[in-house]
């Protein structure tokens, strides 16, 4: 509640109105009765021959009159629109509009488009803002926040880490290694960039974590299938490195499109989440093709790797 200095309370609503036109005196306009409450609605367009973007407005039928009456005395000269006693735009008159409906036409990008069109519909709603009430949010809630999030995530990782290795035995150790490469990479990369790791990009790493695992899961199969067929150690891998890259090479990518659309497109949490889960998803690639086929020649080229028990495969009976 704001109070003047003798205590009596201070209309909010006519406080901002004289603030306005103090600015507007100031920067050499004069203060008309056309405002926000005659504005049906601003929308963005784009220019049928330049397809430059532009800003259609439509007044009501009171702000239709008024309009016209300020178009008609002002054509080559400035019509400075105000929002919370700031200029926001200030248009120069080309000819009288007489018909309710205008456009604002400038060298608008088409953010800067967007955001002009949805100030001119903020401003035309008759609802002064007030404040209600005011909360701060501690950091220890957030910190708190971000620590669950990683044990989830830890928790997560143990669990299918003793998955990988029970149901793959040896293959799945080698896993766990590659995904132990693959987090370390990852961390480095948010470093580098820098890349700032909010409660969604955290969701997004642990995503694409599990992205990790599917690639090696289906590796791992179709080793297994090169193998029971009866080829050697090598051409087993080889040959299962080359037929699984097919479909991981499809499933990652396009999932990788659908982070640039929503990098590109999003903003604050979405952005965050994008980002994080499309370079998880580029690194966990590079591991699961080079680092996990490389562990894999390594212990399966020794004599352990021959018991077939160790790969996860059952002797035919």
């Amino acid at each position: 509640k704001v109070v003047d200095e003798e205590g009596n309370p201070v209309d909010m609503e006519m406080l901002s109105q004289l603030l306005q036109q103090q600015q507007e005196q100031a920067l050499g306009f004069k203060m008309t009765k056309l405002t926000g409450q005659h504005l049906n609605k601003s929308q963005l367009q784009f220019d049928q021959q330049t397809n430059q973007p532009i800003i259609s407005l439509e007044f009501n039928d009171e702000g239709k009159r008024l309009f016209a009456e300020i178009t008609e005395r002002n054509v080559g000269k400035p019509i400075a629109i105000f929002l919370d006693g700031a200029v926001i735009s200030a248009p120069t008159v080309n000819e009288p509009i007489r018909d309710g409906s205008a456009v604002i036409t400038g060298q608008f990008t088409l953010d800067e488009a967007k955001e002009l069109a949805m100030r001119l519909n903020a401003g035309a709603l008759p609802v002064p803002i007030e404040l209600l009430s005011q909360n701060t949010v501690g950091a220890t809630l957030g910190k708190s926040s971000v620590e669950k999030s990683f044990l989830a995530g830890l928790i997560g990782l143990v669990l299918v880490s003793l998955f990988m290795i029970i149901y793959y035995r040896l293959p799945g150790v080698l896993a766990v290694l590659a995904l132990g490469f693959y987090a370390l990479l990852v961390l480095a990369l948010f470093k580098l960039i820098p890349v700032t790791l909010t409660l969604a990009g955290i969701a997004g790493f642990i995503l694409s974590i599990g992205m990790a695992v599917d690639a090696n899961v289906l590796i791992f199969e179709r080793v297994k299938e090169e193998l029971r067929l009866g080829k050697t150690v090598k051409s087993a891998i080889d040959s299962g490195v080359k037929h699984a890259w097919v479909s991981i090479r499809d499933s990652n990518v396009s999932t990788i499109i659908t982070c640039v659309i929503l990098a590109w497109f999003g903003v604050g949490i979405i952005k965050g989440f994008a980002i994080t889960l499309g370079l998880g998803i580029l690194v966990s690639m590079f591991s699961a093709i080079v680092v996990t086929r490389m562990l894999l020649y390594l212990v399966l080229g020794k004599k352990v790797g021959q018991k077939m028990w160790l790969l996860g495969i059952k002797k035919e009976t």
